[in-house]
């Protein structure tokens, strides 16, 4: 009672071929999409806070909690310069509420978020803020950075 091993040739256990010519593998290899998509989510994940701001403001520091947001809001920036932009476009103080009423989804209930810069004109800031406020509109806030601790 004995078993050989080693013995004849391509005892492996595998299929063998007829002839020793090689089929074609029949398998996707999905190495190269998971490659890919790795690197194009981490190219996302960066780009993604660099396009969220339009025009450069720096924003004062507070110790308010963030806003829970379902939609994106209007935004209304002051810049130094004293400068009004409505989401990125430069706009006159006069045109601020007729444009905001024209492209308000939801009528006076739109969320309308104001951005001054540190350095702009409190002034500035809150004729913006009063125009908006005068026109109805009720969902008004001021946008600010989250105060780090030092």
């Amino acid at each position: 009672m004995g078993m050989a091993v080693g013995g004849a040739k391509g005892s492996g256990g595998g299929r063998r071929r007829r002839g020793g010519r090689r089929s074609a593998i029949s398998e996707i290899n999905v190495t190269p999409l998971v490659d890919v998509m790795l690197v194009l989510l981490i190219i996302f994940m960066v780009a993604a806070p660099m396009m969220t701001v339009g025009v450069p403001i720096d924003l004062p520091e507070t110790q308010a909690k963030a806003m829970n947001a379902d939609t994106q809001p209007i935004t209304v920036s002051v810049n130094p310069a004293g400068e009004i932009f409505l989401q990125e476009t430069p706009i006159a103080i006069d045109e601020v509420v007729p444009k905001l009423e024209a492209i308000a989804t939801t009528g006076y209930n739109e969320r309308i978020y104001v951005r001054g810069d540190t350095n702009a004109d409190y002034g500035t800031v809150m004729k913006v803020m009063a125009r908006i406020s005068a026109a109805g509109f009720k969902n008004l806030g001021l946008v600010t950075l989250q105060e780090q601790e030092k």
